[in-house]
């Protein structure tokens, strides 16, 4: 049975190909239940394109629709009527903490603190949380499938394989200098 806790993954933190598998990988664990949102969605393969002009609209139109497919009840509908009710710092993140609200959520896992403060925050009983902050509380309380999840998505990687160390060092730049401090005490096991 899936936990009641929720988080809402804001674009910064799908961007990043790396850090996008292994919190889409965390996600079908059960542990936790992952939301996001089409707009959410439409924001992270926007600046994928705008940064990789070459990249494959096809791979974008299919890496949504297998998040969306795999995720049990990730997307997160029926928001829209709460964005203006809401005070940020920048209007244009207000869709993340109405999505949150609707799906009941816990914390928004975020590269960007400063956007979603304690303050405007607290009213809705959420809570902006950095991605490394939120795999590490994950180890604290399921370690085994923290582990699981690394492994797997290591060994996916074919072309090229990575080394234990060469991940640890692709997660080290997604900046989760504590997850992965955490996860070389475990390199056997991955």
């Amino acid at each position: 049975m899936a936990s009641q806790f929720t988080a809402v993954y804001d674009a910064c933190v799908i961007y990043p190909s790396v850090l996008r598998d292994v919190l889409l990988r965390l996600a079908l664990t059960d542990t936790f239940r992952a939301k996001w949102t089409d707009r959410i969605h439409d924001e992270w393969t926007r600046n994928l394109k705008a940064n990789h002009p070459d990249i494959d609209e096809n791979y974008l139109r299919k890496t949504r629709q297998l998040m969306n497919s795999h995720v049990r009840d990730a997307l997160v509908e029926g928001y829209d009527y709460l964005i203006d009710s809401i005070v940020l710092p920048d209007e244009n993140d207000r869709h993340v903490v109405a999505a949150a609200i609707a799906s009941n959520a816990d914390v928004i896992v975020t590269y960007n603190l400063k956007d979603f403060p304690d303050e405007a925050l607290a009213p809705f009983e959420l809570q902006a949380i950095h991605p490394d902050s939120f795999i590490h509380d994950l180890i604290d309380l399921h370690p085994a499938e923290v582990i699981g999840v690394i492994r797997t998505a290591r060994d996916s990687l074919k072309n090229p394989p990575m080394t234990v160390d060469e991940y640890l060092g692709r997660l080290r730049k997604q900046r989760l200098p504590e997850t992965v401090t955490w996860l070389e005490t475990m390199k056997l096991a991955l």
